[in-house]
């Protein structure tokens, strides 16, 4: 193994492209010394780069995506699954971070009781995915408040890795202001979930009830709490590229 790495071995590391690595090491914001013409780059400094820096002259959504791709790897599911439970507490909602299919990656923080009910029907279910999925392509990109087949509020804020959306932070269970539903609304939630009415009456009084001011403070919550899902993501996804590319210098 040789003390010292050729340019093209770094771009194959580094996954850039011969003049970023030039202009890095005329700036010295890489390890690297000239021999006559030729630039080289000592092994041993390079790898103690690699620990410190973000990959060179790549954004996040050009770096490497190998072993960080899949949403269920960049998201620590303990973490972030802790995260949004608090936040579901303390705003007093149904809270779930989902890909942009609307299907959830984490389990649902508090799940009110028209939703436990819905879970339990497979086209419910599905129909409740969907709703999920179209809250990713509304023309909006600040949280806004919609209603559901079922009746009740919900929000979304989107998830960035950065220029890229790669999930959701959706938070519902939340009950409009015509609240409860008429006879003739419950009639058709019931013959929707395929479930006495009696039954669906019981249900109605597990949904969220916010004032307008509490809405207010939840719509402004939404996105500081997806940035930080965000954060995580991204910092979990610099990592990976980190091992990754030592993985590939210790190959060499």
């Amino acid at each position: 193994m040789t003390e010292f790495l050729t340019t093209r071995q770094l771009q194959e590391i580094l996954h850039v492209d011969r003049t970023t690595i030039y202009r890095m090491a005329d700036d010295g914001r890489i390890p690297a010394m000239k021999v006559g013409s030729q630039w080289r780059f000592p092994r041993r400094s390079i790898e103690g780069w690699l620990q410190t820096q973000s990959p060179v002259g790549a954004t996040v959504d050009e770096a490497p995506q190998a072993n960080g791709s899949d949403l269920s790897k960049l998201l620590p599911a303990e973490c972030v699954q802790r995260i949004q439970d608090t936040f579901a507490d303390m705003l007093g909602v149904m809270m779930v971070v989902t890909d942009l299919h609307g299907e959830p990656v984490l389990q649902v923080s508090n799940p009110c009781g028209l939703f436990t009910l819905a879970e339990t029907f497979a086209t419910v279910r599905q129909q409740c995915r969907q709703e999920w999925a179209a809250l990713a392509n509304q023309p909006s990109l600040q949280p806004v408040m919609t209603q559901g087949h079922l009746g009740l509020l919900h929000t979304r804020a989107l998830v960035r890795v950065g220029s890229e959306i790669k999930a959701m932070l959706v938070a519902g269970g939340i009950a409009p202001q015509a609240w409860p539903p008429s006879d003739l609304q419950v009639a058709r939630m019931a013959e929707l979930l395929s479930t006495p009415e009696a039954v669906v009456r019981q249900r109605l009084a597990e949904t969220y009830v916010l004032t307008a001011a509490e809405q207010q403070r939840l719509l402004g919550y939404m996105q500081r709490i997806a940035d930080i899902v965000a954060h995580i993501m991204t910092e979990r996804l610099v990592l990976f590229n980190k091992l990754s590319h030592i993985a590939e210098l210790s190959r060499i």
